[in-house]
């Protein structure tokens, strides 16, 4: 039988442990969630280089120094094998994510808003980054990355703020990064290309690699809707009133597949990756192919 003391005691751990978990937003719990669903079906952000974990073996090629022959490994075939350990250099990414009125458009009440679930992506990215010894910060925070735990109790705190939940900028601000940095912008991206061209040439122009990672409400890319519908704009616009929307939705359509099209070909010319995510879609899905894309880059 346990004495007193040791349940008291034991009782008020519990305690601590409960009012500790209770204080992490619930962001950061559901972005934990999500990247542990995605990091069981992939790899790290392996590369090679200098550092003591080993990676794997290859054969040997001239150039190779000879230090790098594993000569046991090699004993058991006839070629020449070289060990090769991962980079254990951390890499910088700066996360960014649109907090503009536009993002709290969702169509039915059953969706998250295009702004919730662009906040459970980029936490949940950065779950992954820093599990895999990255440094991560926010873009226009005005924090200096970090890593570890620390790194992201701090991220979801300014992600969760009221006083840093809305902004009416739907591109970043420019700001001066480190060569060779990432970045990762999330937003419905409907802004002008001329102005998402900037801030990516902006970017672009300090060698930093990026991602853009397109949110839309499913409504923004079918436009059910039928017979006369008013419409209201979330960012001042004056408000529209269609007789028959069913008459219109094949040229919103292609106005739609136009600015994807441009959208995708700036990012091809600058080197980085773009993809579109649908709100009525798992977000699983927009994470493993956003790290993908880092892994990529890792390489």
């Amino acid at each position: 039988m346990a004495s007193p003391t040791l349940g008291a005691t034991t009782l008020r751990a519990q305690q601590r442990a409960e009012g500790l978990a209770a204080t992490l937003p619930p962001l950061l719990v559901a972005a934990e969630r999500v990247a542990s669903t995605v990091a069981q079906g992939v790899h790290g952000r392996r590369r090679v280089g200098l550092g003591e974990t080993f990676w794997q073996f290859r054969r040997y090629q001239p150039g190779d120094s000879p230090q790098m022959i594993d000569w046991r490994q090699s004993g058991k075939t006839q070629p020449v094998y070289v060990r090769e350990n991962e980079w254990e250099a951390a890499q910088t990414v700066w996360l960014w994510r649109d907090r503009s009125p536009s993002m709290d458009y969702r169509s039915v009440n059953g969706l998250p808003t295009k702004r919730e679930r662009a906040d459970l992506l980029t936490l949940a990215a950065a779950v992954l980054l820093v599990r895999g010894g990255e440094r991560v910060g926010l873009l226009n925070s005005g924090q200096r990355p970090d890593h570890g735990k620390f790194a992201l109790n701090r991220m979801a705190g300014q992600m969760t703020d009221p006083r840093n939940a809305h902004s009416p900028d739907a591109l970043p601000q420019p700001e001066p990064l480190p060569r060779h940095a990432q970045v990762v912008l999330v937003g419905d991206l409907l802004s002008p290309l001329p102005e998402i061209h900037a801030t990516v040439s902006a970017l672009t122009g300090r060698g930093v690699r990026g991602h853009l990672l397109q949110i839309l409400d499913p409504a923004e890319e079918t436009l059910p809707y039928e017979g006369r519908v008013e419409f209201e704009g979330f960012e001042g616009e004056e408000e529209l009133l269609v007789p028959r929307v069913e008459a219109v939705r094949e040229t919103y359509l292609e106005r739609l597949r136009a600015h994807q099209d441009g959208l995708d070909a700036l990012a091809r010319t600058a080197g980085w990756t773009y993809a579109v995510h649908r709100t009525d879609r798992p977000p699983q899905t927009a994470l493993l192919g956003l790290w993908g894309a880092l892994a990529r880059e890792a390489v």
